[in-house]
């Protein structure tokens, strides 16, 4: 049972390891960047909840402060639109709607973020606009395969362990079928569990903010 588990973590290791993640984006010629201070991730649409929303948003926030921009918090961003009794949930989803929500966050730019429903890969989508006259500044893309049964593997290691340190206590048979429930058990915990998953939307992300244009000729 030791060497299956380890066996199987390091099929874990090489797998995630060979995982690939293709970004690319590209900003408007001739547009002073430096006019943009603040930024506010306004919304993520597509993703499962808001934890998973808030998450990803934090990706982008992280790429958009190298590039020496000032993101708003997305906790701010929340409150201050329902304070205005903005409807977050249907208002932002047109361009439209979106530059009226910049306007009443007051900045000069907001960014929005899409994930397409795919079952082969990972894909986002994103874009700045410019709130002032609703136009794109800058639009990136991004996707990389899933792994999907690479939870699963892990979920399944973990029960295996766990399975089995219960088995012990009837005996190496018991210590095999508690391995091999647990495996099953915890691969289907593992499905909920998103380390690997979060780990390769942040290089997609990554990959798709290197050609972010700098603000005032900051190069990250």
């Amino acid at each position: 049972m030791r060497m299956l588990i380890a066996w199987l973590l390091t099929v874990v290791v090489l797998v995630s390891g060979c995982a690939t993640q293709v970004g690319e984006s590209q900003g408007r010629v001739g547009y002073d960047f430096s006019t943009v201070d603040k930024v506010a991730v306004l919304d993520v649409s597509g993703a499962a909840n808001e934890a998973v929303k808030n998450q990803i948003g934090d990706f982008f926030v992280l790429e958009l402060l190298k590039k020496g921009y000032a993101p708003v918090e997305r906790q701010q961003v929340q409150e201050l639109l329902k304070e205005q009794q903005f409807q977050t949930t249907t208002g932002i989803t047109s361009t439209e709607g979106a530059v009226k929500a910049g306007r009443i966050l007051n900045v000069p730019a907001i960014v929005l973020i899409s994930i397409p429903d795919n079952e082969e890969e990972v894909s986002l989508t994103a874009k700045m606009v410019e709130v002032e006259n609703g136009s794109i500044l800058w639009q990136a893309t991004g996707y990389g395969k899933k792994n999907t049964w690479l939870g699963t593997v892990v979920g399944a290691v973990v029960g295996a362990g766990a399975g089995a340190a219960v088995g012990n206590t009837a005996g190496h048979d018991g210590a095999v079928v508690g391995g091999v429930a647990g495996g099953v058990v915890g691969g289907m915990a593992g499905q909920a569990l998103t380390p690997q998953q979060a780990e390769q939307i942040q290089k997609i992300v990554k990959e798709m903010c290197k050609q972010m244009p700098p603000r005032a000729g900051i190069i990250k």
